[in-house]
């Protein structure tokens, strides 16, 4: 998971990353993240990078290494021996909310491919429990469902002919025009393009629908299928 700063205010930083944490205190508690600096103004000094992940730490999160953007490399070499913590990434991702999770896909950073005219990924067993599968620049359909605490993760859009009851995530790498369908809605958690609701915020009314999730601007939307 990437946490993405835009103050070094560590009081204002520790009172949104409790609030956030406080939306699902279980889904969240000890979660490992990576530290993106990429929407700071400037770099920041060794001490102030240092109270930041104290404050990281104390909302309950674990930083586990530093990503910026690729034009601040040798500043962030420079914080990362100072906290021995390693560089994880150095990219220039799509601006989201302030102190925004989003998925963190296992691969080399590299510039983001057109999914236009890439065929799908199609998974045609449940994914259960501790999987995860990513669709690569491309869109990701599931014929089976995703079970609890499993992880669908896809560049485009997420399509679950099924029950999602765990997470899905949609346009992994910025894309903001990518959705999240589902046949059975149950999530844990929903995010496209890094936006995010987790179950204790998604509407209920949903609960067991045909849903489909999209954004618009910063707002995340969900709604049944077909409206």
């Amino acid at each position: 998971m990437q946490l993405r700063i835009r103050t070094t205010d560590t009081g204002v930083l520790l009172d949104e990353l409790t609030g956030r944490m406080n939306t699902a205190p279980r889904f969240f508690q000890r979660t490992a993240v990576c530290i993106d600096l990429s929407d700071l103004e400037k770099p920041p000094e060794a001490q102030e990078i240092k109270a930041i992940l104290e404050a990281v730490r104390r909302a309950g999160l674990l930083a586990v290494g530093l990503a910026s953007a690729s034009s601040e490399i040798e500043a962030l070499e420079a914080l990362a021996n100072a906290v021995n913590l390693p560089i994880l990434t150095a990219f220039r991702p799509a601006s989201y909310p302030v102190a925004a999770v989003e998925p963190l896909p296992r691969v080399a950073a590299e510039p983001v491919e057109s999914v236009v005219g890439i065929a799908a990924m199609i998974q045609q067993q449940l994914v259960r429990s501790g999987q995860q599968i990513y669709a690569r620049n491309r869109d990701l359909v599931i014929t089976a469902g995703v079970g609890a605490g499993a992880e669908v993760i896809a560049d485009g859009c997420v399509h679950i002919y099924g029950s999602l009851r765990g997470r899905a995530m949609a346009g992994a790498r910025g894309q903001l025009s990518a959705r999240v369908f589902c046949q059975e809605f149950h999530a844990e958690l929903v995010s496209i393009a890094g936006v995010f609701r987790v179950f204790e915020t998604l509407p209920a009314a949903l609960a067991g629908k045909p849903v489909q999730a999209w954004l618009d601007g910063e707002e995340l939307h969900f709604a049944p299928v077909g409206t």
